[in-house]
């Protein structure tokens, strides 16, 4: 398919990374075009058939009634930007790693 949109073109940011799982809740808010972006995207590029059948649902859903919730789409915390987690430092590191007892096989002093 030619005419699918690429990646800086759709909807969601970050797409091919957001976990299939919360990919209802983050098209919720689309409207049928956006669906159909995502759809045509996902069938050119990954073709996943389980992604295939969230968006179908929702196209369908769309086509017969529902409304986009009318909130954008959640941040995606799988890929976000910002660093939350804690920070190594020499203080907090663990232990250095110790080679196994019987020997390393890449080390010729330490024969196996």
């Amino acid at each position: 398919m030619n005419d699918a949109p690429q990646h800086h073109e759709l909807p969601l940011a970050d797409y091919d990374h957001l976990p299939s799982g919360t990919l209802p809740s983050r098209i919720s808010g689309l409207d049928q075009n956006g669906i159909e972006q995502l759809l045509s995207y996902e069938r050119a590029h990954g073709n996943r058939l389980p992604v295939i059948q969230i968006l179908e649902h929702r196209l369908e859903a769309l086509k017969n009634g529902a409304e986009p919730s009318g909130t954008s789409a959640p941040t995606t915390p799988e890929v976000s930007q910002t660093s939350t987690g804690s920070h190594v430092s020499p203080a907090t590191a663990g232990p250095p790693v110790n080679p196994p007892s019987q020997g390393v096989p890449t080390n010729p002093s330490q024969p196996r």
